[in-house]
């Protein structure tokens, strides 16, 4: 080897790319940990909602989400985005909109 700090700065350069994305397999890794609502609780998660929305499409589900124990998101006609969060007995504990704001709900 003519060069050897020149293979061990190759080396380092390697092995910190490998760890940049180790780090971001990592962190994609978390958010597609998301389950799904399913069965009896997504039909009446998703009429909760759409209730609550007053219609619209239900076009994602989650439990488990930090805001409430469900999150339904709806896709109102006019495009806008609302996540509705629901506690365990399906009551509305606040919702999420991506056009004029967020409003908060009791739930109950």
């Amino acid at each position: 080897m003519k060069h050897p700090k020149a293979w061990i700065g190759a080396g380092a350069a390697a092995v910190a790319a490998a760890g940049a994305v180790a780090t971001m397999g990592a962190a994609s890794a978390g958010h597609d940990s998301e389950q799904p609502i399913t069965g009896d609780a997504l039909a009446q998660a998703s009429a909760a909602a759409l209730d609550h929305t007053g219609g619209g499409t239900v076009t994602g589900t989650e439990v488990g989400d930090e805001e409430g124990y469900y999150e339904v998101e709806v896709t109102l006609d006019d495009g806008t985005q609302v996540d509705v969060h629901l506690d365990k007995d399906f009551a509305v504990l606040s919702d999420e909109s991506d056009g004029a704001g967020d409003t908060e709900e009791s739930g109950g």
